[in-house]
């Protein structure tokens, strides 16, 4: 291995450290607790270094959405690719969605809610976030219905779970009743 190849490897593990630290540290604490100073303390680091990395929080938070936004595309395929049938694909793919948000709620709001920089819905968005939501359009474009739009009724499904999902987590909605929010939403919005 060359000098200049092992430099590479070794960032590259640098900045997973940092992505991995920011997350373990948002998990347990909120985002708030997330400082370069604090991150620099924990991966035994400088801030210089860490900043060589990423300029700053902002660019933290968009690493750490990418990363989810991958996780949450494995997540949803996975759930959608054992189900047997349109209604039994739709079924999964909110659950899926629903139980990544509950299990990750840093990284959700990192994806979702916080501002990493990142551009969606346009040419320039990043290909995680584009292959998040084709995974779920594999599922819910083919029960769009009629004369809809596979991509705007995506959107409107994904809205639906993202209110689900954030009204849920801040007590505004009984986590008790979910499954039956999902199989009203599932019933109710797409055409199977």
């Amino acid at each position: 291995m060359s000098v200049q190849e092992r430099k590479q490897r070794q960032r590259t593990e640098r900045e997973r450290l940092i992505v991995a630290t920011a997350r373990e540290l948002a998990e347990a604490q909120g985002w708030d607790a997330v400082t370069t100073r604090r991150l620099a303390e924990r991966i035994e680091y400088s801030q210089p270094v860490l900043y060589s990395h990423f300029r700053g929080k902002r660019e933290i938070i968009g690493a750490v959405a990418l990363e989810g936004a991958t996780e949450m595309a494995l997540a949803v395929r996975a759930a959608t690719a054992a189900a047997d049938g349109p209604r039994a694909r739709v079924t999964a793919l909110a659950r899926a969605y629903l139980d990544f948000a509950e299990r990750n709620p840093a990284v959700y709001d990192a994806i979702f809610q916080l501002d990493g920089g990142l551009a969606y819905a346009r040419e320039d968005t990043p290909e995680p976030l584009k292959d998040a939501f084709a995974a779920l359009l594999e599922s819910l474009g083919e029960v769009a219905g009629d004369g809809v739009h596979p991509g705007l009724f995506t959107e409107m499904f994904w809205a639906a779970l993202h209110g689900l999902a954030t009204l849920t987590r801040a007590g505004r909605l009984p986590p008790e009743d979910t499954g039956a929010r999902v199989e009203l939403l599932v019933n109710r919005l797409a055409v199977l």
